[in-house]
Formats: structure tokens, C-alpha cells, sequence
């Protein structure tokens, strides 16, 4: 099972981190080993001092894939979740200064809490799937699959030219802008539209 993140796929996003709107889609990848389930709390690491909440839909691939023809893409998924994408930002930022990769700063343990999966039908337009996540139950970040530089049918014909896509693979489909970081005693709470669906507390 692979989890499949994507970067800068949110205009606002992309500007709040000063970087270059993208052409094509970046992805990364997290090991299995970063899911964190059943809204268990995230222990602040002792190796980073800034780790930031990311929020982002989460769509599961429900059969195997390559080559995939994007109008026949919607039909590799049937399920939608949401994710947060823990990023150590200070071992990110060193590794970008020397050029380096960045797995480090996003493939940490437990660096990817995820909620349980709702079918795609029970939702009237997926095109407009809105989300948000609280912090200390203050709304922090908000966003609409409508919002996305490349839409979820777009991301897997892209990604299924490099990979096979196989059954169970997570793709975190980028984070909207208002990034920020958590703090030991914060209580993280994501939604879909008005679905509370993934609560996280920092210990």
C-alpha cells in the first residue's frame, strides 16, 4: 500500500510558502508506517521543533491501474477521507537548502493521521467537496476539492504513467493555505463539510 501525497495544489497554499505555481503535479511518497488511525494522539517527536498541520481529502484507490486514460479515472476510486499531513517545516527547510530530498520531514511516524472512509456516493457533487480543520476549535484551515490546481481524475492519470496504482493506495490530495504549527495540548478536529471525521490530539 502506497500513500501518494501531492504538493502545491492549492493556489493560496502555494503563495503562503512562496513557491512557483506547479505545471505538472508534484508527489511525494510516506511510508505505511507514518498512518496514524482511530483518532489516536500524535506524540511530538523529540527530533523537530516546528511541525505543521496540513490538512487535505484522502482518496482511496479501489482497483489496480496503469496508464490510466483520465476519463475513466473516476472509476479507480469509490471512497474519500481526510488526512493531515504532518510536516517537520524546520528539517524540510535544511534539507531544501542543501538540496536534498525531504522524505524525512514527511515520512516520519505517524506524520499522516487519517479518518475513516465515506463512499463517494454519499456526496451530491464530488467537484465540490468542502473540508476544514479546527485547531482548539478554532477553524484554521478551509478548502473545496473545486479549489485544487489538478482535480482528483487528473492526479491519477498523471500518477499511473510512473506507478501502478494498486487497491487500498491513500492519495493525499494537497493541503489549501493556513498551514501552521501544533503545540503540545492542541486538539486538532477535521471535517468534511459538516461531518466531523478525524479529531487528534498533541501529547
Amino acid at each position: 500500500m502506497k500513500i501518494i501525497c501531492i504538493g502545491r495544489n492549492y493556489v493560496d497554499h502555494a503563495k503562503e510558502l512562496n513557491n512557483p505555481l506547479p505545471k505538472e503535479p508534484i508527489f511525494f511518497l510516506k511510508p505505511d508506517s507514518s498512518l496514524l488511525r482511530r483518532n489516536r494522539p500524535f506524540f511530538y517527536p523529540d527530533f523537530s521543533t516546528d511541525i505543521h498541520y496540513e490538512v487535505e481529502l484522502v482518496y482511496k484507490i479501489c482497483k489496480v491501474g496503469k496508464n490510466i486514460n483520465k476519463k475513466f479515472a473516476h472509476t479507480y476510486y469509490n471512497q474519500v477521507g481526510i488526512g493531515i499531513d504532518f510536516t517537520a517545516r524546520d528539517l524540510q527547510r535544511k534539507s531544501k537548502e542543501k538540496g536534498l530530498p525531504w522524505a524525512i520531514a514527511k515520512g516520519f511516524d505517524n506524520a499522516a493521521p487519517i479518518s475513516p472512509f465515506m463512499n463517494i456516493s454519499e456526496f451530491t457533487d464530488l467537484k465540490n467537496i468542502h473540508f476544514r480543520l479546527e485547531n482548539n476549535g478554532e477553524v484554521v484551515q478551509q478548502g473545496c476539492s473545486s479549489d485544487m490546481i489538478f482535480s482528483i481524475d487528473s492526479l491519477i492519470a498523471y500518477m499511473s504513467i510512473f506507478m501502478t496504482l494498486k487497491t487500498g493506495d491513500l492519495i493525499f490530495t494537497g493541503t489549501p493555505a493556513g498551514v501552521g504549527p501544533i503545540q503540545i495540548n492542541d486538539s486538532l478536529e477535521a471535517f468534511i463539510e459538516d461531518r466531523q471525521m478525524l479529531k487528534c490530539k498533541i501529547k
